[in-house]
This record gives structure tokens, C-alpha cells and sequence, in this order.
């Protein structure tokens, strides 16, 4: 895990899931998945859109940053179909479900306008590849 993402982590659960810098009052979560090769569990902070509906249920984005490739953690999941969030001081199980169409156009659109850089990464990827949309249902 790089230094930056261990200072975001720990800056997360120091400050019950809120961090400051580039991420001052954005929603932010901790993605607990296990490495589909290397079988380690692992942890990436990432923003995410709530649902306007269902708190059991968020959005999340594998932008990397507007790299060409998908981040390993979106394949983890995949993979697993499952996964534990901490959000705030909460812990919980997830399932997840990749968003396909119009539904997944609708969510990075609306996190898009709530935080522009992702409309920037979207500029990025065009013609590379299209940034998927995950939906986190927690399990209860």
C-alpha cells in the first residue's frame, strides 16, 4: 500500500471516516477486498456517491485517477463479489454490482457535477476505456 494511501487510512479512522486536504468534506470510505492473486486482504480509501434513497447502498468509482487501466481493487471486488466498507465508525459487509447503461451514466454524471475532477479523469480514459460504476449494498 503506498505511504499515501496509509496517511488517508489512518486519517480516516483518526477522525471518524473524515479526512482533510484534497478530500475536505467529500464522503469517503475505506474498502476492505482481498487480492484476487495474492489473497492478502487490502484497504483503499476512495470517495463515494450515497444513494438519494438507500443508505444501505453507495456508489464508487474506478477512476485511478484517470489512468488508462482499471485500479486492482475494482477487479478484487469483481472477483469476489463481496467486500467490507468502514464508513464513518461503522463497519459492514457489502455485495457488490457493477452498474451497466444508463444507470451507470446517470452516477458518475451526478459525481461528476458534485466533484468535477471526475469529469476531468472521464477525459482522460475517453476512447481508453470507460470508468466503471460499483454499487455497495450492505448486507444485513
Amino acid at each position: 500500500m503506498s505511504d499515501w494511501n496509509t496517511t488517508i487510512i489512518a486519517e480516516f479512522r483518526a477522525n471518524d471516516g473524515r479526512v482533510g486536504g484534497n478530500f475536505d468534506g467529500a464522503p469517503m470510505v475505506l474498502i476492505h477486498h482481498r487480492g484476487r492473486k495474492s489473497g492478502r486482504e487490502l484497504v483503499s480509501p476512495l470517495m463515494y456517491l450515497p444513494d438519494e434513497d438507500d443508505d444501505d447502498i453507495m456508489y464508487i468509482f474506478a477512476s485511478k485517477g484517470g489512468a488508462p487501466t482499471h485500479p486492482d481493487w475494482y477487479h478484487n471486488l469483481l472477483a469476489a463479489g463481496e467486500g467490507t466498507v468502514e464508513r464513518g465508525t461503522e463497519t459492514y459487509p457489502v455485495k457488490v454490482r457493477e452498474l451497466t447503461g444508463a444507470e451507470r451514466d446517470e452516477r458518475y454524471a451526478e459525481q461528476a457535477r458534485r466533484y468535477p475532477g471526475f469529469a476531468e479523469y472521464a477525459q482522460k480514459t475517453a476512447g481508453v476505456r470507460t470508468i466503471p460504476v460499483l454499487a455497495l449494498h450492505r448486507v444485513r
